[in-house]
């Protein structure tokens, strides 16, 4: 087992040529400028490395991304194996990043929420108390004449 610092190091080194190499490397159309890698994680035994990454455009662009990170794997391994110099090279897996979406409903919620607050706002702006403005009862002079009379 390689230690926690091992692990992050090389994340962060596949990360970098990862982002590299599709940026400048390689030339399928299906990976243009819109795939940016978000996230890299390794394995404790450095054995197995995933690489978290976003897709800007629709499900069709994502869809097409995937397919082109799936067939420059083994270029992208091979470029990590150069750059890294371990013994055993990471294999690589790209999953589909999850973050945007995750921010795009909290965004939604907030937005609901806020027009919800500004519905009741608007309700009780001409609002009056159902009752006294001050709703806590104060003791009368007649009932504390009372009470020390007993």
């Amino acid at each position: 087992m390689a230690d926690n610092a091992r692990a992050k190091r090389l994340a962060d080194l596949i990360r970098e040529v990862v982002a590299q190499k599709l940026q400048r490397g390689i030339k399928d159309p299906r990976l243009g400028s819109h795939v940016t890698i978000t996230d890299t994680r390794v394995t404790g035994d450095l054995r197995e490395a995933t690489v978290f990454y976003t897709v800007y455009g629709d499900d069709e662009e994502r869809a097409a991304a995937a397919a082109g990170l799936e067939s420059a794997k083994g270029i992208l391994r091979s470029e990590v194996g150069r750059a890294a110099g371990v013994k055993f090279t990471p294999t690589l897996t790209f999953v589909m990043d999850a973050l945007p979406d995750n921010a795009r409903t909290i965004e939604d919620l907030l937005d609901k929420a806020r027009q919800s607050d500004e519905k009741v706002r608007e309700a009780s702006a001409g609002a009056k108390y159902a009752g006294d403005a001050d709703p806590y009862r104060k003791p009368d002079e007649d009932d504390e004449t009372d009470d020390t009379a007993e």
